[in-house]
């Protein structure tokens, strides 16, 4: 006869395979994914304690393993298993906007880009390569550094467009512990970016600052091209 534990554990399993993830409170979400490192034990203490500590299901996700495993009952693999899922979430809707033919206006360039920032705590500048019927043919990491600061390396940026016969190219890039506004730098640094990209014949046609689940275009904004123009 199974113990109340593990009756427990088969009626989640069993609501979630009948009715998905949405009705989930997030204590129970949690609860669930510890099913699959904590075996037969009740594990909706640890998903309380862990909310209680960080603040939020989403801050738990977040976390570093080693201030995971800080809290009493988080082993390596909880803390590897939790710190797992916002890597996961990224590969999986990357490869849904990869999907995606071309892009076209802002919005399909913010929402190719949106996915690809996910669970990313430093500033991150990203590349995407366009031919000229706005298909993407590549992207790629060109700068990583603090959570508030990336120097781009703008030889590297001209060599990426280069090596796949870009014809017009994108920038990216977040702000981890801010707003999705550009900063004067980065307006600075897009211009110069701009002019050396046009000088070798390719276009930069938009720069996208994320931050979250927000974007801003630097293109539809006004922003930058206001020497150029």
């Amino acid at each position: 006869m199974p113990s109340e534990h593990e009756g427990h554990r088969v009626r989640l399993k069993h609501r979630f395979l009948k009715t998905g993830i949405d009705d989930f409170e997030p204590h129970n979400i949690l609860e669930l994914l510890l099913f699959y490192s904590v075996p037969r034990k009740d594990t909706n203490p640890l998903a309380h304690r862990l909310i209680e500590h960080f603040g939020s299901f989403s801050a738990v996700l977040d976390a570093k393993p080693e201030e995971l495993m800080k809290v009493k009952g988080v082993t390596e693999n909880t803390a590897v298993l939790l710190s797992m899922i916002p890597g996961i979430s990224r590969r999986y809707l990357e490869e849904k906007a990869d999907a995606v033919n071309a892009v076209g206006g802002f919005k399909d360039i913010g929402d190719y880009f949106l996915p690809k920032f996910i669970g990313r705590k430093v500033e991150t500048v990203m590349l995407a390569s366009l031919d000229n019927k706005n298909k993407v043919v590549s992207c790629s990491i060109v700068a990583e550094g603090e959570s508030d600061s990336a120097q781009v390396s703008k030889r590297r940026v001209i060599e990426e467009a280069i090596k796949v016969n870009a014809k017009k190219v994108v920038l990216a890039h977040n702000h981890p512990m801010g707003f999705a506004i550009p900063s004067a730098e980065d307006v600075d640094m897009t211009e110069e970016i701009y002019m050396l990209l046009k000088s070798v014949g390719i276009d930069l046609i938009d720069h996208i600052v994320v931050a979250e689940d927000d974007f801003v275009s630097m293109a539809a904004s006004g922003i930058f091209f206001r020497k150029n123009k």
